[in-house]
Order: structure tokens, then C-alpha cells, then sequence
């Protein structure tokens, strides 16, 4: 049941008692939601400030996961998400998820199939070496990145049966023709994008297949991406270094925390 849908039936039964007993003699206790953030940078909020004292996971006070939690009435909280995280770093995270949790939000997969070093290969190398290697990473993606995810659905189906699961995909970085005159060209742009568009595709079916809610990020940035003329909600090659290439504040609040909330309300 979804979390819009808990807050439904809490109301319809206050309504109910009213009706049948002439009166409200009782009040109807909402559903406790028990929210766990898992997944990687883009979850844990790296690009967005503030990471308090999360050390190198850089959790930050103005990723989804906090801003959610913030807005909604939760009983509990536990935000484990962390950078660099893969599939085998989300199941070990898997841990903070049990039989009470009933709302999980996850990003994972774009480590495993190595977005990171297509970046830097892309910005080091040639137009051909650069379509090349992200080939190479959409070929890692559609073969061997669906088991993983598999992995790590499972997981949490099996260790909170009755959550409602929402899996978060990535934006596409680049606007293609838009108003950057430096940096990569478009044809390394161009492919860039193309791996996004594997990594939700994958992503998606196998979300999909385990009932899971996927929640496509491309829409939601589209003309704020890298090079876009509007404001950008993606950092381009910046310092820190770590920070590049992942969603600033508002690419959290306006472009991650507003499309999780369009699906849960």
C-alpha cells in the first residue's frame, strides 16, 4: 500500500466511525511510516552541502531523503545512503531494514557499471575512445547490472514485505546543443546521455518486475541539464571534485525530492 494510499484509509475510517456510531467516539491512529534511504551518491545528496557528519558517505541535509523525511509525518527515519555505494554496498546497507519498515526509497546501479570512470575517460580521451567505453559500460549495464539489482530488490522485499519500495533513477547530464561553447563535445555528450537512458531502462524493468515504483529522472530534469540555458541542476567538472556531475541543492529539492513526491504524495 503506498503512502498516499495509508494516509487514505486512515481518513476513510475516522469517516466511518462517525457515520455509524452517530458521532466521532474514536479516532483513527494513522499508519506509522517507517522511512530507510538507501543507495549512492545521488541519494546520500553529494553536490548538495551541508553533509554535517557523515564523513566521506556525504549525507546531506538537503538531499530527497531528508527533505522527505522533514515533510512528512514519519515515525522513524534512517537515512544510510552513501556515496560510491554499488549493489553489494546497498545490501550491506539492507541492514537498517526490517519487518516495520514501510516506506524505502533506493538509487544504485550507476557504480557498478562504472558512469564514474566513463566521466573521466570521456574527458581525457578522444570523441571514439569516449563512445567506446561508455559501449562498453550500456553493455555491462543490460547484461550483467540486472542481476545485481535483483539482488538488492530481493533483499529488501524479503526483509520488509509490506514497504512500499520507490527506486530512483539518474537524469541525463547534457543538453545537446545548448549553450556550453567548452567542455566535451556533443558526441561525447551524446553518448554520455545514451548510458543514462540504458541505466533507466535496465533500471526500470527490473524495478518493474519485483512491483516495485520506478521513478524515471530524466523527465524531471530535462532543461536543466549541463549546458541547458535555464538553471542547471547538475554540477559540471567542479571542486570538489567529488561533487561533479551530481544533482546541486535544487536538482534535490526541485528535481529528486519533487518527482518522489508526485508518486507518494
Amino acid at each position: 500500500m503506498t503512502v498516499r494510499a495509508r494516509r487514505f484509509f486512515s481518513v476513510l475510517a475516522v469517516f466511518f466511525v462517525a457515520i455509524a456510531g452517530g458521532a466521532l467516539t474514536a479516532a483513527a491512529t494513522p499508519a506509522a511510516v517507517n522511512y530507510v534511504a538507501l543507495g549512492d551518491s545521488y541519494s546520500s545528496g553529494v553536490g548538495a552541502k551541508n553533509y554535517g557528519d557523515s564523513g566521506n558517505c556525504l549525507r546531506s541535509s538537503n538531499a530527497y531523503p531528508q527533505l522527505w523525511a522533514d515533510s512528512h509525518s514519519v515515525s522513524s527515519f534512517k537515512f544510510v545512503a552513501c556515496s560510491g555505494a554499488v549493489t553489494s554496498d546497498v545490501i550491506n546497507q539492507a541492514s537498517a531494514v526490517d519487518s516495520s519498515t514501510t516506506f524505502i526509497t533506493v538509487s544504485v546501479g550507476g557504480n557498478d557499471a562504472g558512469f564514474a570512470d566513463v566521466m573521466t575517460d570521456c574527458t581525457l580521451s578522444s570523441d571514439s575512445t569516449c563512445v567506446a567505453r561508455v559501449e562498453e559500460a550500456k553493455n555491462f549495464a543490460r547484461t550483467t547490472l540486472p542481476g545485481r539489482l535483483d539482488n538488492v530488490y530481493s533483499t529488501l522485499k524479503n526483509r520488509a514485505p509490506n514497504a512500499e519500495i520507490v527506486v530512483l533513477g539518474y537524469p541525463r547530464f547534457y543538453k545537446i546543443g545548448g549553450s556550453c561553447n567548452v567542455g566535451l563535445s556533443d558526441t561525447k555528450r551524446a553518448a554520455i546521455n545514451s548510458g543514462a537512458d540504458t541505466l533507466a531502462e535496465v533500471t526500470a524493468a527490473r524495478a518493474a518486475a519485483w512491483g516495485l515504483t520506478f521513478v524515471d529522472m530524466r523527465p524531471a530534469f530535462s532543461g536543466h541539464e549541463i549546458c541547458a540555458d535555464g538553471e542547471r541542476w547538475l554540477h559540471s567538472l567542479t571542486w570538489p571534485v567529488v561533487e561533479s556531475y551530481h544533482p546541486t541543492a535544487n536538482g534535490q529539492k526541485l528535481g529528486y525530492y519533487a518527482a518522489l513526491q508526485s508518486v507518494t504524495g
